[in-house]
């Protein structure tokens, strides 16, 4: 979407934006320029990887340490999509319980699935760590926050299974006691999750994509992929820069599947995220709002996101703002007037950075990995991808080499879609309508009752 100037000054006053304020990314402030960039892509190789994400670098680099031949083929600027755009925390990433998960495919395959959050979060800290990435990450911990009553004394519950069935460490903190943690009145307690991440996502895909790079990846950027024909002994993708021949084929486009891959694209629901940065604060503001340094969300259905920027001199601050694709420049105020409902001592904070980025949620609300028509594929991350895109990204490549360690509890697992759905939610608009209104009148209801 294009504002109109007209439009565009409605929005731009000096009550809400920075001097200097950009439409894009904080992340991509100050990145270190990439060596060895590509122009052009090899006529053949061993493996072509579609996106230049998480998921298609980290399966770049076990093939090319692996001695297959590779090449990455992303449509925009290598790290256009998402992997800049996130929120930098990290999490285990499985959004079903445990209860679900076994309910649907057994106490043994639900348990299986759920270890592979925890095992994707312990190896990215380790892979970070080996390959020397300075991406600031850290186990800060995530407070998820109770919007009302009822809903803190549900996660309280559900931390107390997770502790006892799964061994997942976490820890209700109440109301009275939510200042420790968080510095806002608004919400009902919450649950700290002390082995839950940060990092700088832009330090990290710039560290990952370098990584690929001195591995031998030739990595080319604004070479959007238009077809991918299957052959004899393999696949040819056509491009812009020509084509190109390659024995396996890696689609790792996510929240960017198009209908190069139509059955793909069948199965995922791409979704705006958005996120804004504050102008810098005063450093005491900083540690009054957050005090432990963790990460934080909430249980509203529309969710939101938040952190201090690793400097601790900035907040930024996301959430699924809008039901259709907007501008940032539109979905920068929503978000700082959420932000300033929640921490009222930032009334009168500015705006330095609005931006978005698309994630891929699926039906099952469980990312999918995989071979169709021989080609492979890893996506459909519900908006909790840093470490399981990064994870389910170096097993693919693993995958590839026909190693027996890449193999997962995500393999084969169905991936679901529905009946006439073709990639573009139609649906999207009713269904956010809907949760933000259940959440507005939960969060009226949960004030009234502490009123009276």
């Amino acid at each position: 979407m294009v504002l109109s100037s007209t439009t565009r000054g409605q929005h731009f006053n000096k009550e809400i934006w920075s001097q200097g304020y950009k439409e894009t990314s904080y992340w991509l402030e100050g990145l270190s320029p990439l060596t060895k960039a590509v122009e052009t892509p090899p006529r053949n190789v061993d493996v072509a990887i579609v996106g230049s994400g998480y998921t298609g670098l980290n399966a770049a680099l076990q093939t090319s340490r692996g001695g297959r031949s590779t090449v990455v083929l992303e449509a925009g600027n290598p790290g256009f999509g998402c992997s800049t755009k996130n929120g930098g925390q990290v999490s285990t990433s499985i959004k079903p319980s445990l209860e679900k998960l076994s309910a649907k495919f057994g106490q043994e395959k639900g348990v299986a699935i759920r270890r592979e959050g925890e095992n994707a979060l312990d190896w990215i800290e380790e892979f970070v760590s080996s390959e020397n990435i300075d991406c600031s990450f850290v186990r800060s911990g995530r407070y998820h926050a109770a919007h009302t009553p009822k809903h803190y004394e549900m996660i309280t519950r559900d931390a107390e299974k997770l502790n006892r069935s799964e061994g997942v460490e976490a820890f209700a903190v109440p109301s009275s006691e939510q200042l420790k943690e968080l510095g806002s009145d608004v919400y009902h307690g919450g649950v700290v999750f002390p082995r839950h991440a940060s990092l700088d996502p832009g330090k990290y895909h710039r560290g990952l994509l370098q990584r690929a790079v001195d591995s031998g990846v030739d990595v080319v950027g604004n070479c959007a992929v238009m077809d991918i024909e299957k052959v004899a002994d393999g696949f040819i993708l056509k491009t812009p820069k020509g084509k190109v021949k390659a024995r396996d084929v890696i689609v790792a486009t996510n929240g960017y599947t198009t209908k190069l891959t139509p059955w793909l694209q069948r199965r995922v629901i791409p979704i705006g995220s958005y996120i804004i940065a504050t102008e810098k604060l005063d450093p005491s503001m900083v540690d009054t709002l957050f005090p432990t340094n963790r990460i934080a969300s909430d249980t509203c259905k529309v969710v939101y996101y938040y952190r201090t920027s690793p400097d601790r001199q900035r907040i930024l601050f996301g959430g699924r703002v809008s039901a259709t694709e907007t501008n940032p420049m539109l979905s920068g105020p929503k978000l700082l007037k959420d932000m300033c409902r929640i921490f009222p001592q930032l009334e009168g904070t500015k705006i330095s950075h609005s931006w978005t980025g698309t994630v891929a949620y699926t039906f099952d609300e469980l990312a999918h990995t995989g071979q169709h028509n021989g080609i492979y594929y890893s996506m459909g991350y519900c908006g909790s991808g840093v470490s399981m895109a990064s994870y389910l990204g170096m097993r693919l490549g693993q995958k590839v080499l026909r190693l027996a360690e890449g193999k997962t509890a995500f393999d084969d697992l169905p991936f679901p879609t529905r009946p006439l759905y073709t990639g573009k939610p139609w649906f999207l608009p009713a269904v956010v309508s809907w949760y933000r209104f259940r959440d507005r009148i939960q969060y009226q209801q949960s004030v009234r009752d502490l009123a009276a």
